[in-house]
């Protein structure tokens, strides 16, 4: 293999990280799953590969093959072959190679797992959580209607600041993944919990660099979250919901509700904030499996006589 090889592989994360805004997350598994496949190749095929040129399409499928029967899951193997296609792109544009030969290769494909949500009755059961005058209860209802209102990931609730929140217009900015803004509308109820929130949040000694962040932790920081994802555990056990509930659990939970009532799979992906929408089309299946539920329960002539 080519000495530079890890120059280049750095050069070409460096130019993957500034045109795509990728996470640290993930450039870290681009650089795994590259510097796997040169290991890989430079103890298999010692004789054969002197140079990036020198690297057939035969040479990537029993790699990906060899690591398919080692058990290695689809979604891992789909990821390590895109990161060695887009780095056999780059070395194109470089000048390295001519062609690129993942061309043509594609992974094992892996089975679409559906979800988990919260029926509607759970999660109005989950939004009735006793606030009395307990501040970071008043904090935490405002966090489950925000969630479920607007569908948020963790880390885009996590990260709102006071300035995101536009009341006098029903809506909130939104940060998504890729850097990329949008505004999803928040309905009466989480308006109310928020305002209700703010006013208490007032009051509060907010440590100074967390004074733009809406929601706050117990030592006046941004909050956390994994002090979310803990407190959404103690209230759905609290009411009653047996299930280990989490935060992307509400925004599965808003998708497939919307979905259903409303049809419209285009609004439901502008929501979310999907760039594909087969990714949102997973919400139509969850639907299908809901009404088929439905229907083995209630027919007459779904099941097999005892």
């Amino acid at each position: 293999m080519p000495l530079d090889f890890r120059e280049q592989v750095k050069n070409f994360l460096d130019e993957l990280q500034y045109q795509r805004c990728l996470s640290q997350h993930t450039l870290s598994n681009y650089q795994r799953d590259l510097l796997q496949f040169s290991d890989y190749c430079e103890s298999s095929y010692t004789e054969e590969i002197h140079a990036w040129q020198d690297i057939l399409s035969a040479h990537i499928r029993q790699y990906i093959s060899q690591r398919h029967q080692q058990g290695m899951a689809a979604s891992s193997l789909q990821r390590k072959l895109s990161a060695i296609r887009m780095f056999f792109n780059y070395l194109i544009k470089q000048h390295h190679i001519e062609h690129n030969p993942v061309a043509g290769i594609t992974a094992p494909r892996r089975g679409r797992k559906l979800p988990k949500v919260l029926d509607v009755d759970q999660t109005s059961s989950l939004m009735e959580i006793p606030v009395a005058n307990d501040i970071y209860a008043i904090r935490d209802k405002a966090i489950l209607e925000l969630f479920y209102s607007a569908g948020l990931r963790l880390s885009e609730l996590v990260n709102l600041d006071l300035n995101d929140y536009q009341p006098e217009q029903n809506k909130v900015r939104v940060l998504g993944k890729g850097n990329k803004q949008r505004d999803v509308p928040v309905g009466s109820k989480a308006r109310e919990a928020l305002a209700h929130w703010l006013e208490k949040r007032s009051q509060m000694k907010i440590d100074q660099q967390s004074q733009s962040a809406i929601f706050i932790g117990q030592r006046g920081k941004r909050i956390s979250p994994r002090t979310i994802q803990k407190r959404m555990r103690e209230w759905a056990i609290k009411q009653g919901i047996d299930i280990n509930v989490h935060p992307h659990m509400l925004r599965h939970s808003f998708a497939s509700h919307l979905l259903e009532s409303s049809g419209d799979l285009r609004a439901v992906q502008e929501l979310l904030g999907h760039n594909d929408i087969s990714t949102t089309q997973i919400y139509t299946h969850l639907d299908f499996q809901h009404l088929a539920d439905v229907y083995d329960k209630a027919h007459p002539r779904s099941k097999k006589k005892s």
